[in-house]
């Protein structure tokens, strides 16, 4: 019997029957399905659909199913009970878990048809759809402030800022965090290549140079801004001048940074010798699960297409609900930084959080690795240039002005970080620091004021230029 054959026998597959292994998009992708993501059917069948649906990629996202009648339950409460404005948005933010986690395995089971770094690539892409779609609503739905700086008074641009900041600290810190102390259970000391660790790093660092330096020239010029109230020569430093300035330097700065994405992704799916190829390989043999994972069912190309929409369809909803909520959650006492640096990011990471830990467990520490630095750096080099573009387009006054000590945090835990990568091995005590140290920066996002009180580097002024 031939490779081929013991595997549709593996999935309970006659070795004669149809099978996906056909062109695909001639014009973009692979004209045949990658062997490890080959279902032995085609087209779409309902049973085997919610089969594969319901046992997901492992254990923990199993248990993650039994939330799908949230989802539902928001939607219908949304209707039925739409002056119980708290509990809407807690029923939508654990409904997005298990919407996010179909969105986060269909991408899996799609990305497992195509060669193996095309295939992270789009698996890391639809895992940072849910962030996306969360700041594109978010953008749409601030309102120029008028005085006031909280959400409560529809100013989101704080929650933008603060999610973008803390997508990354959450993968940073807590998802590679625990990918350490899981993989350090069942192994003492995992061990990484280099190329993941310190391609990730150096460009975690770019990305970091990048936002920061938009903060930096705030802090240093604010204290020489005249305020536009007080009398002023017409050539006058001011500080809707300031802003203004800010605004541009941000616009530019994002526009270069999604050309450096650009370029990320260009040269691991163009270059023959990939960084990832030696990686991925050497990770496959490490698998401790490898035999069980390939005798599992697995969706079509067509069932990864139908759950691929629909869950996209079901974030959208949830997402709408949720922003549409924040200004009530906020008014009830729940501080914008912790809403938009804590709350935000771990919903909208939560699958990509399931599969990094699930692969640390199976002794997978480079996918692990990459499950946490790849959406950190399509955060900081796209997702969030990007939003500051539809910003500019919709003519509204997002930017990349961070306040100081959120983008402190982030350089130093970029930091940190590398600092635990260079040796290119990690254990469960590294694990658990890192986590200990996202747990003190979730503490602190508690307590830190909202931007009407916080003013080091907020958004005060930044509507006076569309009024």
């Amino acid at each position: 019997m031939s490779p081929s054959d013991h595997h549709h026998a593996r999935n309970g597959e006659d070795p004669g029957s149809p099978t996906e292994t056909h062109a695909l998009l001639p014009s973009f992708l692979p004209q045949t399905i990658h062997p490890d993501g080959e279902s032995g059917r085609r087209g779409f069948n309902p049973v085997h659909f919610f089969k594969v649906l319901w046992r997901s990629s492992n254990q923990v996202s199993m248990a993650v199913n039994l939330l799908w009648p949230f989802c539902f339950l928001a939607i219908i409460m949304n209707f039925v009970t739409p002056h119980l404005d708290i509990w809407v948005f807690v029923v939508s933010y654990i409904g997005m878990i298990p919407a996010a986690n179909l969105l986060g395995f269909a991408g899996q089971e799609f990305a497992r048809k195509m060669p193996k770094v095309s295939g992270i690539l789009i698996e890391t892409t639809f895992g940072s759809i849910v962030e996306i779609v969360l700041f594109l609503i978010l953008i749409i739905k601030h309102q120029a402030s008028t005085g006031e700086d909280t959400a409560e008074h529809g100013n989101l641009i704080p929650i933008i800022q603060a999610a973008i900041l803390g997508s990354i600290l959450t993968n940073l810190l807590l998802c590679l965090g625990l990918c350490f102390v899981v993989g350090g259970i069942r192994q003492q000391v995992q061990t990484f290549h280099a190329a993941v660790s310190e391609v990730g790093n150096s460009l975690l660092l770019v990305a970091g140079f990048g936002l920061l330096i938009p903060s930096a020239f705030y802090s240093a010029l604010k204290g020489s801004a005249i305020p536009q109230s007080e009398p002023h020569r017409h050539h006058s430093f001011t500080d809707k001048k300031l802003e203004h300035d800010i605004l541009g330097i941000s616009r530019i700065t994002s526009i270069l940074l999604i050309i450096a994405f650009g370029m990320y992704i260009w040269y691991n799916a163009r270059t023959n010798h990939s960084i990832f190829d030696e990686v991925l390989e050497q990770d496959e043999h490490n698998d401790l699960d490898h035999h069980a994972d390939l005798a599992k069912p697995k969706f079509t190309l067509t069932e990864c297409l139908i759950a691929i929409t629909g869950s996209v369809i079901l974030v959208i909803i949830l997402a709408v609900l949720l922003v549409n909520r924040i200004e009530d959650v906020v008014e009830a006492g729940i501080p914008d930084q912790f809403l938009g640096l804590i709350l935000l990011p771990l919903v909208e990471k939560a699958a990509e959080h399931l599969t990094a830990v699930d692969e640390a467990w199976d002794g997978q520490m480079n996918f692990a690795l990459y499950h946490c630095l790849g959406p950190s750096i399509q955060t900081a080099l796209f997702n969030a240039p990007l939003v500051v573009i539809i910003g500019w387009i919709l003519d509204k006054p997002m930017d990349l002005n961070f306040e100081i000590f959120m983008i402190v945090l982030l350089v130093l835990s970029i930091s940190v970080v590398g600092n635990f990568l260079r040796d290119g091995e990690s254990n469960a005590l590294e694990g658990g620091l890192l986590v200990i140290v996202y747990l003190i920066i979730s503490v602190a996002a508690w307590f830190y004021p909202d931007p009407d009180v916080a003013t080091s580097n907020g958004v005060a002024f930044a509507s006076e230029l569309y009024k």
